[in-house]
């Protein structure tokens, strides 16, 4: 699979969650064209640290416990990684790291839009990563 470095230079336009955590990446070109429309929904636990090294532990589902999220709006993607079967790394421009790993039993996460190859992490998660 492919690592989304596409994702690099996107703005957090939305975040939402319910039973999952959707967060909604946009990259316009110089025109103001849209170059990539993404949405990333978590459906396991995942990780949020902030600059100061803060790390909080987010389940979806659990309403107002998942509010750290909110503070990802209008944050820009300077970098990204997946390692080992699936650990998702998005780094922020306000030093916010988000990160997810794969679950044996659960789909942890999938990236999904135009601009970029879709990307499904299953149950047990997924190998042959490559940039």
């Amino acid at each position: 699979m492919r690592v989304p470095v596409e994702l690099v230079g996107a703005e957090v336009a939305r975040t939402s969650f319910d039973h999952q955590v959707r967060v909604l990446f946009l990259r316009h070109a110089s025109d103001g064209r849209v170059r990539l429309d993404g949405e990333l929904v978590i459906e396991t636990e995942l990780s949020l640290t902030d600059a100061a090294g803060g790390r909080v532990l987010l389940t979806p589902g659990t309403g107002t416990r998942l509010a750290p999220l909110l503070g990802l709006f209008a944050r820009t993607v300077v970098g990204v990684d997946v390692t080992g079967r699936g650990t998702l790394r998005l780094d922020f421009d306000d030093g916010t790291v988000l990160g997810v790993d794969p679950d044996p039993d659960h789909e942890s996460w999938h990236l999904t839009g135009f601009g970029f190859e879709p990307v499904l992490v299953g149950p047990g998660g997924e190998t042959g990563w490559r940039r």
